[in-house]
């Protein structure tokens, strides 16, 4: 059950940073991932190769996270904004394999260990259990990120614009709202929550492919707990983590895996919107 908890930690904050794009744009970023894996590596690169102290590398790490997410609403994203469902997330796909190739070739495939101030090894007596004290970290990281955003999007003037934008852009745009800026925002800041994800898995694993399964399985939270809903998707992710381990102990752990995709197709046929989100009926 702790595993659990702790995986899910992990799939919470990739959940949500696609539910903070899908919420204003109505688009699934399958870039999520490797959005995140460029940030992480470019982390690596000023750690290792300049000697830049940790202190001053996260805050520029979140500075770049932003400036990816922007560049790729900007320069990608906003010309194929015409582009029907289906094509925005081969697009999607497309910019994932482009950074994936990017990374690849410029660190290689072997396995890298980020000098982070946390080991995977460190951990603390709670409750009568060992829990690791990168797992507790990302534990109340991932609380403090779905309030703070619960906060900003229920009760500030930016949030309330950004679900206006994802309602009606075009009555959006028609009351004064720069519907185009709104989305750049929206692409950096949840690429600055996806980094925060990569940032904590990789003193665990550190290799061109080490966000493809936190990607998927935050995708599959938010599936399940609902995609316009931050609550619903660490829900969603933590209801998967705890599922795919109680599997892979009791069942087998080469289908372990496969819990999460199973679970979509179930809440897909019971309930399509997701379990925290609510199913709009558009009427003509």
């Amino acid at each position: 059950m702790l595993n659990g908890v702790a995986a899910g930690s992990g799939y919470a904050l990739m959940g949500i940073a696609m539910v903070i794009i899908y919420k204003t744009s109505e688009v699934v970023n399958f870039a999520q991932g490797e959005m995140a894996l460029a940030s992480v590596f470019f982390t690596y690169l000023i750690l290792q190769n300049y000697g830049i102290p940790f202190v001053y590398a996260m805050p520029l790490a979140a500075l770049f996270a932003v400036f990816v997410g922007c560049v790729l609403e900007f320069a990608v994203l906003r010309r194929a904004r015409r582009q029907t469902t289906l094509g925005m997330i081969i697009v999607t796909i497309g910019l994932e394999m482009i950074l994936m190739g990017l990374v690849s070739w410029k660190f290689g495939a072997d396995h890298k260990v980020m000098p982070f101030p946390i080991t995977e090894f460190d951990s603390i007596w709670l409750g009568g259990f060992y829990v690791t004290t990168l797992e507790a970290v990302t534990f109340s990281v991932v609380w403090a990120v779905m309030l703070g955003l619960f906060v900003f999007y229920r009760y500030t003037r930016l949030g309330l614009i950004m679900k206006a934008t994802q309602q009606n852009r075009s009555a959006a745009k028609l009351m004064g709202v720069r519907t185009n800026r709104v989305l750049m925002f929206t692409w950096g800041l949840s690429s600055l929550v996806g980094c925060i994800a990569g940032l904590l898995l990789a003193p665990r694993s550190m290799e061109p492919f080490m966000m493809w399964d936190p990607m998927l399985k935050g995708f599959a939270g938010a599936v399940v707990g609902g995609m316009t809903s931050i609550p619903g998707a660490v829900f969603g992710a933590y209801f998967i983590g705890v599922v795919e381990n109680l599997f892979g102990r009791y069942a087998s752990m080469e289908f372990k895996s496969a819990v999460a995709f199973a679970l979509i197709v179930i809440v897909l046929c019971v309930k399509p919107s997701g379990i925290f989100s609510r199913h709009y009926v558009k009427k003509v």
